[in-house]
């Protein structure tokens, strides 16, 4: 059974280092291979002087470049012949060279890369949020209805499943259910993009995990917090530090939105230079929200939603990132491949993550189906598998909350982790699955004509 309690003090490892730890066997394999390649380099130092020492470890900025075109290869090659989702593809990639099995991305490396991560999924969830539409939302009770749907029964199922079957303590269960009640937008947002999906069921997916995801994050600031008092007897830390990450991250978004629009007014529309601004503003955003503790991944988030809630003169409402965000999503899933805890998974663990994620899916198929509006019964059960998807990114964002919490280790979310390395396999294939069944995605849709 997981732990029931909260680790403290470091007496039980996060699940960065459970991962790494899981790979030293694959370094140490790696090390057994260059042994001889060590040896001859350190014999020729004896009369080419100029040579460097034997690399301990390959150059952080080559690795990454590796990753990203083997990672690309990978993903167009499963693609091109099974049809899969990019997105799995750069998970495998990071999976290979992560500690599971070649263990070329060690500690050192992903300490180095994940910065480089963070930011690159902060301005995928600018994105994300970028595709909210708040008045639809608002002028449609229904949609409103099933967002809440959503939230509060996926919540309580997975809450339940955790603390009656599993046995998690309240406030772990409840910390698990906040980390994986909602879908992933970023995972949907490149799914509906690559799949150049259109439709009603395509824009409630996106809305529903983008809402979802939201919510996610304050939820767990507001269980973390309360996990966190007891233990420092600062019960007013537990109650401010929601209010703080939440309004500081709507601050921040709203200021960051603000500047961009004002700037980006002066430029041409569609231009490469709102581009550089939009990305610079985003840059700004995190930089403050790193500066005064406040979570990134939900500023930058909100700042889409502020931009596409406040854009009323269309200035940055057509203009994206550049096809080249891509690049963006290989450096996220790579780096989440890696720290996906493969080796902790035993029969027990692994039932216990399809339990989580079958009581999930019920959830949200219930959410949607309660929903009600014009929208075909058929159709709302398509929205129900489209906003499955459960990413492996919940290790970013539960492992950027514990820079608020350093002393509880984030070990007891273990059942989270595993459930969103089942779903960053299964949940890309049925997202994309239940798009081409709403015959929304472009490979499906009609063609004038007869043509298919």
């Amino acid at each position: 059974m997981i732990c029931d309690t909260a680790p403290v003090n470091g007496l039980f490892p996060s699940p960065l280092s459970l991962s790494l730890s899981s790979g030293m066997k694959g370094s140490r394999m790696n090390e057994s291979l260059l042994l001889p390649v060590r040896k001859a380099w350190m014999a020729m130092q004896d009369t080419l002087y100029f040579l460097p020492p034997f690399p301990s470890q390959i150059d952080t900025l080559a690795l990454l470049s590796l990753l990203l075109v083997i990672g690309l290869l990978v993903a167009e090659w499963l693609r091109a012949r099974w049809g899969w989702p990019r997105v799995l593809g750069y998970v495998i990639a990071g999976t290979v060279f992560g500690p599971p099995l070649l263990g070329w991305i060690n500690a050192d490396i992903l300490g180095q890369l994940r910065p480089i991560a963070d930011a690159a999924f902060g301005l995928l969830l600018l994105e994300a949020g970028r595709r909210l539409d708040l008045r639809w939302l608002l002028r449609n009770r229904n949609l409103l209805r099933g967002s809440v749907g959503d939230v509060v029964l996926s919540f309580l199922a997975i809450y339940g499943f955790a603390c009656f079957v599993v046995g998690l303590s309240p406030a772990w269960a409840a910390a698990t259910a906040a980390v994986t009640m909602a879908s992933a937008p970023v995972v949907v947002l490149l799914i509906i993009e690559e799949s150049r999906a259109q439709g009603q069921v395509t824009e409630r997916v996106m809305m529903y995990s983008a809402l979802g995801s939201a919510v996610s994050f304050i939820v767990l600031v507001i269980v973390l917090g309360f996990v966190h008092a007891p233990r420092n007897v600062a019960w007013m830390t537990a109650l401010a530090h929601p209010l703080w990450a939440g309004a500081g991250a709507v601050l921040i978004g709203a200021l960051a939105s603000r500047l961009a629009l004002l700037i980006a007014g002066l430029l041409p529309k569609r231009s490469l230079a709102q581009v550089f601004v939009l990305v610079a503003m985003a840059l700004l955003a995190i930089g403050l929200a790193r500066m005064f503790g406040v979570p990134v991944f939900l500023t930058l988030f909100l700042m889409g939603v502020v931009l596409s809630f406040s854009d009323q003169d269309k200035v940055l409402s057509y203009t994206s990132l550049p096809e080249g965000h891509w690049m963006l999503a290989i450096i996220v899933f790579v780096v989440v491949g890696a720290l996906l805890p493969w080796r902790e998974v035993t029969w027990l663990t692994a039932a216990q993550a399809f339990g989580l994620l079958l009581f999930r899916a019920a959830a949200k198929l219930a959410a949607m189906l309660l929903s009600g509006g014009t929208l075909p019964v058929g159709k709302r059960l398509l929205v129900g598998v489209g906003i499955q998807p459960l990413s492996a990114t919940t290790m970013l964002m539960a492992l950027e909350m514990g820079r608020f919490y350093p002393e509880i280790g984030v070990s007891a979310l273990q059942l989270a982790f595993l459930s969103a390395a089942i779903m960053e396999i299964a949940g890309p294939v049925l997202c994309h699955l239940a798009l081409n069944r709403a015959n929304e995605a472009a490979a499906e849709r009609k063609i004038p004509g007869g043509a298919s």
